[in-house]
């Protein structure tokens, strides 16, 4: 590494740190102001407030370090510009794409760095924000307990829960119905029973008080039972996965929370579009740079207010595309990793026109 590339580095790291302070502290205060009066009505303690916001902090950081990284960009090339110290670098021989070299490394980096922060460090945080907010604000984590859970156990039998309390590790009201084929099924086997329970020793369930229907034509055979083994593909850790918000869930825990799904029947291509969208999103801040540095790199008239100006237009413009995107997807047959990394895509090659159309 250079020295002209560490000193263009150090300009980019301070702004940086000073645009992700300045941008999180004005929205932890807007989010106070907002939820103070229901902190006060609960009879929150100043640590308990303070606990929450620093377990919102992660998911703040989460949204608002591409938009910082964006910002920090335009300031820090905008005032070698202004400065004329690109006109200088570019004197001595150093093309435009040398001077992003630097920039561009760094934003690679962060981009990783934030793939592991999004993915495994604020699910954790989330876990601890929820719990505040069950308490203090009134409101119930996206899981809550489960009602009502219907899952395809496989693809001829079908499970039917009243409701299941993960703590008990007890299910009450099971109806479990086997089908002869997917391709014609005819009902089978039909078993009620009022209690489903799992056993963690055997790893296995056991229903309680029921009735087993056996069909086989018009003939039934029905017995009635008091406790009774059946081995279920489902397990009782499933369940509780069920249970848990996505929020809470490292993207390792959500695949897998996707993969249940899908095989309960549920159609997941929300949640699978979704899924490579979190992949994707990290990735903005090397998007973002290539189109800041060129930006910021030609001097414009109005200085910092153009800058701070373009660089709210063009986040506000890929936060929406990246929803939009989606949300065509969702709608679409269109491949779910092509519909999840739309909004990169497409940015990325508008920044690489605008690259390849500004002087170097």
């Amino acid at each position: 590494m250079t020295l002209l590339d560490k000193y263009i580095l150090k300009q980019l790291l301070v702004t940086l740190l000073f645009s992700l302070v300045a941008l999180c502290t004005i929205f932890i205060v807007v989010n106070l102001l907002d939820n103070l009066d229901e902190f006060l009505d609960q009879n929150a303690t100043f640590l308990t407030i303070a606990k929450y916001y620093i377990y919102f902090l992660p998911d703040i950081m989460e949204l608002l370090i591409p938009v910082a990284m964006l910002i920090s960009t335009l300031f820090s090339i905008g005032r070698l510009s202004t400065n004329n110290e690109i006109t200088a670098m570019k004197s001595g021989g150093i093309s435009l794409y040398r001077i992003m070299l630097p920039v561009t490394a760094f934003a690679i980096v962060l981009s990783l760095f934030q793939l592991y922060f999004n993915g495994w460090i604020v699910p954790v945080a989330n876990h601890g924000k929820f719990e505040i907010e069950q308490k203090y604000l009134n409101k119930t984590s996206e899981g809550g307990q489960i009602f009502n859970l219907y899952f395809r156990d496989n693809p001829t039998r079908n499970v039917i829960m009243q409701y299941y309390d993960a703590a008990m590790k007890t299910g009450n009201k099971v109806s479990i119905e086997e089908y002869s084929s997917q391709v014609s099924p005819r009902l089978v086997r039909r078993i009620e029973a009022n209690r489903i329970t799992w056993d963690s020793t055997v790893h296995e369930w056991k229903l309680f008080s029921g009735i087993d229907r056996k069909y086989n034509g018009n003939n039934v055979l029905a017995l009635r039972f008091d406790s009774l083994p059946f081995a279920l593909n489902l397990t009782h850790d499933q369940i509780v996965q069920l249970k848990r918000s996505t929020d809470e869930m490292n993207f390792d825990e959500l695949w897998n929370y996707i993969s249940i799904l899908s095989r309960g029947g549920k159609d997941v291509r929300k949640q699978v579009i979704e899924y490579y969208g979190n992949y994707a999103f990290p990735f903005s801040n090397l998007i973002v740079i290539l189109f800041g540095v060129p930006f910021a790199s030609v001097r414009k008239k109005g200085g910092l207010a153009i800058q701070m100006g373009a660089a709210m237009i063009i986040s506000f413009f890929y936060l929406v595309f990246t929803k939009v995107s989606q949300t065509i997807g969702y709608s679409s047959d269109l491949n779910p990793i092509l519909a999840g990394w739309m909004a990169n895509l497409i940015f990325f090659v508008f920044a690489i026109i605008i690259l390849f159309r500004t002087r170097t």
